[in-house]
């Protein structure tokens, strides 16, 4: 177990609120500039549904002290009803009108989506990360960042995604941030792990860009950084690895190349946040989150269970 598992535990989970919250501002604050005067000004980071979904992750794995899809489509919808306000897109609210009217489990209702093709949105690898974090021992990674997709994510590169995601997670939280990270390494862990051909694509092409060292928005241009997963996902994995000892670094890289960007910054900040720990995060960001007690306190939770024997964790 790596010897500082709580704070990068801690540093994941507030990272990617942060990411988030911080990703939101950024679609009226687009330069550096503009935005860290935004910052210096906000009194509250609120976040969107990309947190509210990650925690209510967390909640269901600490509830059941498994992945148990449908208690995690319950739990999804329960938060939506409570906050339908968080910026949602169209999949999860469909999904739980057809659970309630139709009388479908939401595995059931996932798979309706799109014409029965599912969603490959970024959806499900946005919410990932306590279940790379929890599982990031498991052989059975892949089949559990899968269970986690399919209450709202069916098509193969939406499971690919988040499955991607969470191995990412997985490996930044075992990762000793005073040693150096080789990209080509992190992204070959990668390669072998995801199941899509698209998606393996999208990480050799990280690879290329990241040795001729192609400027960010070019590579954003060409890697994609829409809401489909296989755009926005190795967008985030890109921007992670090229500035791997920054969190800040990373969030703006990742929120300031256009695209979808709150969940480009959740999904990038989860990663550096199990990579370099919660130190690393800025203490003003972090006094201004929303929740942030709240977060710590499902992070910590979340800890406690993997290291209590995460042998044994199904």
């Amino acid at each position: 177990m790596n010897t500082d598992t709580r704070g990068k535990f801690l540093g994941c989970l507030l990272g990617s609120a942060l990411g988030d919250a911080i990703g939101e501002l950024a679609f009226h604050n687009t330069s550096v500039d503009r935005l860290s005067h935004k910052l210096d000004l906000v009194k509250e980071l609120i976040y969107t549904d990309d947190t509210a979904m990650t925690i209510g992750t967390a909640e269901s794995l600490l509830e059941r002290g498994c992945l148990d899809p449908e208690h995690l489509g319950k739990t999804f919808q329960k938060n939506f009803q409570r906050e339908p306000w968080r910026g949602y897109a169209s999949g999860p609210p469909t999904i739980f009108a057809s659970v309630a009217q139709a009388g479908m489990t939401y595995v059931e209702a996932a798979k309706s989506l799109f014409g029965g093709r599912g969603s490959f949105g970024n959806g499900a690898a946005m919410r990932v990360a306590p279940v790379g974090l929890l599982y990031q021992t498991s052989p059975d990674l892949y089949e559990k960042a899968s269970l986690s997709a399919s209450v709202t994510h069916a098509h193969p590169l939406g499971i690919d995604g988040a499955a991607v995601q969470a191995k990412a997670v997985a490996l930044a939280e075992s990762l000793d941030p005073s040693e150096e990270l080789s990209s080509d390494e992190f992204l070959n862990s990668l390669i072998d792990f995801a199941k899509t051909q698209q998606m393996k694509s999208k990480l050799y092409m990280i690879q290329r860009l990241i040795a001729e060292n192609v400027s960010p928005m070019r590579a954003a241009q060409q890697i994609g950084r829409s809401v489909t997963v296989q755009e926005s996902l190795p967008f985030s994995i890109y921007s992670f690895l090229l500035y791997a000892q920054s969190f800040e670094s990373c969030l703006f890289c990742s929120i300031l190349n256009g695209g979808d960007r709150d969940t480009l910054g959740a999904m990038a900040c989860a990663i550096s946040g199990a990579y370099l720990g919660v130190e690393a995060l800025p203490r003003s960001w972090l006094k201004k989150l929303e929740k942030r007690a709240y977060i710590e306190e499902f992070a910590l939770k979340l800890e406690e269970m993997y290291a209590a024997d995460s042998s044994r964790i199904k």
